[in-house]
Formats: structure tokens, C-alpha cells, sequence
């Protein structure tokens, strides 16, 4: 994943850490692992801070590894003139879902679209950042959303959530998601099971 974010992207590194799958027995592990059926996207616009402080104290706490398959120097992070977000989402379970994930167009959403909100402790990971909860348009229909309803196990859908020179400028840094229940499939015939990730792309 980190070798196809940087073809997407043309980023000098790209780092993943961890990844998340949802599926009813992760839900019944916790809560946030059920599929998200709240409009959102991930980062507020203070992310890239929030990445080089993390990545700082890895660096500062000699009980935490840092990677060594990156060979990134201490000052990787805090120098890099562009840090981008990509997420990327596979489909575990048949092709047809209850639950699949649908994805709004970012050219038709505007910065003032998203409110920030606090997320403490996701998933019983501890920590805390700020996301984003997106709102209806006051014009119907402005917004344009799409859904891969079929995807195989051979699939990937990637789509930004941050992107640090679209937030210098103002822009729509984010890609507003959520899950949906498609209405052909009962809930839970078949249930959802998933995965997705995030790699943090970094240009010097």
C-alpha cells in the first residue's frame, strides 16, 4: 500500500501504520468498528501537527520503534513541505454488502460543508484528534456521492483526506464518506467485512 501511495501521488515517502477492519465480531470488540453511517472525513484541518508531534515523540521515546524500512531521518515530518493523507479501502466479503461505503465528490462540497469535532479514544486505541461531520447543503442536491456496490476482494478504492496545500489555500482538503445501507440487501445478509488504512505521504 505504501509503494501504490506513492505512485498515486508522486510523494518522496509514504508511511502506513496500522490499519482497521470492521465486520460484525470487530464490532462486538468495540463499538467504532462497525461501519460509520455518519457523514464525515477524518482530519481537521490542524492534522499535519498533530502527525509531526506523534512522529517527534516516537522519536523522543526510545521504548517506540520507528520503522526502519522508511530510513527517514527525525526531521522527515517536521521539514516536509507537503504532507498528504490517503485512505484506502478493500472490500473483505461478498461483492454485494449490506452496509457499503459511499463517497462525495469533493469538487462538489465546499470548506464550510464540515464541522470539526473532538474524537477521544477511537476504538479503544486512547488519544484524541479532531475530525470533520459534514452537513446537508442548504441547495438540494449539491452535493454528488458515488458506490462501488460490487466490489470483489481484488478492489481498492483510494480517496484524500488531508492534503496540507489545500489547506494553505482554503480549499476542500477532505472526502466526505460514510456507510449506507443499500437497500437490496437485508441487514447482515450478507453483513459487511472490511479494511482500510491510511498512508501518510510525505514530499520534501
Amino acid at each position: 500500500m505504501e509503494d501504490l501511495a506513492r505512485k498515486l501521488t508522486g510523494c518522496d515517502h509514504a508511511m502506513v501504520s496500522t490499519h482497521i477492519k470492521r465486520s460484525p465480531a470487530q464490532a462486538a470488540r468495540h463499538r467504532d468498528l462497525a461501519p460509520i453511517r455518519l457523514v464525515h472525513s477524518d482530519f481537521a484541518g490542524g492534522h499535519a501537527n498533530l502527525i509531526r508531534r506523534r512522529f517527534q515523540e516516537a522519536i523522543d521515546d526510545p521504548a517506540v520503534t520507528v520503522p526502519t524500512r522508511h530510513a527517514l531521518k527525525a526531521d522527515a515530518v517536521k521539514n516536509a513541505r507537503r504532507i498528504v493523507v490517503l485512505q484506502f479501502w478493500r472490500n473483505l466479503g461478498p461483492p454485494k454488502m449490506d452496509l457499503p461505503l459511499a463517497l462525495c465528490d469533493t469538487r462538489t462540497v465546499r470548506p464550510g460543508d464540515a464541522r470539526p469535532f473532538v474524537v477521544t479514544d477511537y476504538a479503544g486505541a486512547g488519544g484524541q484528534f479532531e475530525a470533520l461531520v459534514v452537513v446537508a447543503p442548504a441547495e438540494p442536491g449539491r452535493h454528488h456521492w458515488y458506490a462501488f456496490p460490487n466490489m470483489t476482494v481484488d478492489e481498492t478504492i483510494a480517496f484524500r483526506t488531508y492534503d496540507t496545500d489545500i489547506v494553505r489555500v482554503g480549499g476542500t482538503f477532505f472526502t466526505p464518506h460514510t456507510a449506507f445501507h443499500d437497500p437490496e440487501v437485508p441487514i447482515g445478509e450478507p453483513a459487511r467485512s472490511s479494511i482500510e488504512l491510511r498512508a501518510t505521504c510525505l514530499f520534501e
